[in-house]
């Protein structure tokens, strides 16, 4: 007897069964595994499955650990581009903006004629012993005035920064966050329940995660990883063994509340700092002044009343074809040897274009670190004056932003002096997705960064409030940690 083929109408029949059974399995608390994900357009390539293991670390504790990634490869070499050495890798175009900018700073009293001094070669890596640069630092006068910077939140103000959107037509990685949802879970007596994993899974298949922040909330855009449009989603929160169930229908309430019986937050906080910071040549005042302002920044971070349990660390990042991709040192609690030995000897060089290699350095940020696990509040600060290259194969933000929020990693993104509106528009879109802010440094005259600090900025912004870099960053940590009442 000939087989014959199964009908359409039962072939569909099937389909909406197994469809029922993985809704079903969802219902009754079993975790979703991630897919690929949708591809966004106008970008063709395949999307791979975004990485949301869940920070698992216990400890930073132990000597700083580092990683190099070469910029320079045998591709790179038949590209035109070469590997430089470490006495000279500042790109001509990088360096010329960076003598500007320290032409500009010169204090009135300097000489219009006198030549600027040249920048001493720096040593190979291998050369360089951890005290040393140290040393050189605390040696080397300090002309800068203090660093203003100004700060907006694009969640508080979600009009007006998808007005922003709107009249803002660049290159990027585009995700639809027009449409969202705010994701609060709160404990049997009302607390907000930090740090707990959520996932949801809506009748395409596809899913998003994401982790609340020390307050309990989330932010949830379907349309960011389910553009086909599920009418309704599962919405699965779970910490430390248990688990809660809520539902998430598109269209009819703003916010989705769900109770989640778990144990309080521990009365010490656990903060993860990383500092995520473009190094090419234009970014070496920057450099600077962040090497003169994180130990103030570090001293009143750790004597918060909360006396938060912290770790530091730190990628920079250059270019393909430069002296190196990226430089990483995992996180570590000892804040003099990560001032030492992963700060202080970070030096500004490379280049060459305008665009940098910010798109594998986050990746390196989110999927490399240490991040350690339950209960820890997880901040990165993005300080950065170019958008990353679009044009590379590889890792790509807008994927790493939404793992960002798979693992409760927040991104504050600093835009430095000369970022264009491409690189704000995508440091406000890492920004917001991940539940971050965004900063910008600010100046007497907004479009000449040497005169000085002031009020302001040549960014699309409104509302804004001012103070220096270090206070900024230090308002910014407190108002994170104290969302758990720490």
């Amino acid at each position: 007897m000939r087989h014959r083929p199964p009908s359409r109408s039962l072939v569909a029949l099937l389909c909406a069964q197994c469809l029922l059974a993985a809704c079903s399995a969802t219902a009754q608390g079993l975790w979703p595994e991630p897919r690929p994900q949708p591809q966004p357009q106008p970008w063709s390539e395949p999307r791979s499955v975004p990485n949301f293991q869940a920070p698992s670390a216990t400890h930073c504790t132990g000597p700083i650990r580092t990683r190099e990634v070469p910029g320079w490869t045998e591709s790179s070499r038949q590209r035109g581009r070469f590997a430089p050495d470490a006495a000279a890798d500042v790109a001509p175009e990088r360096s010329a903006r960076a003598d500007n900018r320290m032409r500009e700073a010169a204090p009135p009293s300097a000489s219009a004629a006198a030549p600027l001094p040249a920048p001493a070669p720096a040593a190979p890596l291998a050369q360089r012993g951890p005290q040393a640069p140290s040393h050189d630092f605390v040696a080397r006068p300090q002309p800068w005035q203090p660093v203003t910077a100004g700060v907006v939140d694009d969640n508080a103000d979600f009009s007006g920064y998808l007005a922003f959107r709107e009249r803002t037509q660049v290159a990027h990685r585009p995700r639809d966050v027009r449409e969202r949802y705010l994701l609060q879970v709160k404990d049997g007596r009302g607390r907000p329940v930090g740090d707990a994993e959520v996932a949801v899974q809506g009748t395409s298949g596809y899913a998003m995660w994401a982790r609340t922040d020390a307050g309990g909330r989330a932010w949830l855009h379907p349309a960011a990883f389910d553009p086909a449009g599920s009418g309704s989603y599962q919405v699965l929160v779970r910490k430390d063994g248990r688990q809660a169930r809520g539902q998430l229908a598109r269209g009819q309430k703003s916010a989705v509340d769900v109770r989640l019986d778990a144990p309080p937050a521990p009365a010490r906080a656990r903060l993860d700092l990383l500092f995520l910071i473009d190094a090419t040549g234009s970014m070496a005042d920057e450099i600077d002044k962040l090497k003169a302002t994180l130990h103030t920044i570090t001293a009143e971070v750790a004597n918060l009343p909360s006396r938060p349990d912290l770790c530091l660390g730190l990628v920079a990042y250059r270019d393909r074809g430069d002296a190196f991709l990226l430089r990483s040192h995992d996180f570590s609690n000892d804040v003099g040897a990560f001032l030492r030995e992963a700060l202080l000897p970070l030096q500004a060089g490379g280049g060459g274009d305008y665009p940098e290699a910010m798109n594998e350095a986050l990746h390196e940020a989110v999927h490399e670190a240490s991040w350690r696990g339950s209960g820890t509040t997880r901040m990165v600060i993005l300080l950065a004056d170019a958008p990353p290259h679009l044009d590379y194969g590889g890792p790509q933000y807008d994927d790493d932003m939404l793992a960002a929020l798979g693992k409760g990693i927040k991104v504050f993104s600093v835009g430095a002096s000369g970022l264009d509106r491409q690189g704000e528009y995508i440091q406000r879109q890492v920004a917001q997705y991940t539940g971050g802010k965004f900063v910008f440094l600010t100046y007497a005259q907004a479009d000449r960064p040497g005169s000085g600090p002031g009020r302001e900025t040549v960014h699309d912004v409104r509302n804004y409030s001012v103070d220096t870099l270090d206070r900024l960053i230090v308002r910014l940590v407190t108002e994170e940690l104290a969302l758990s009442g720490n």
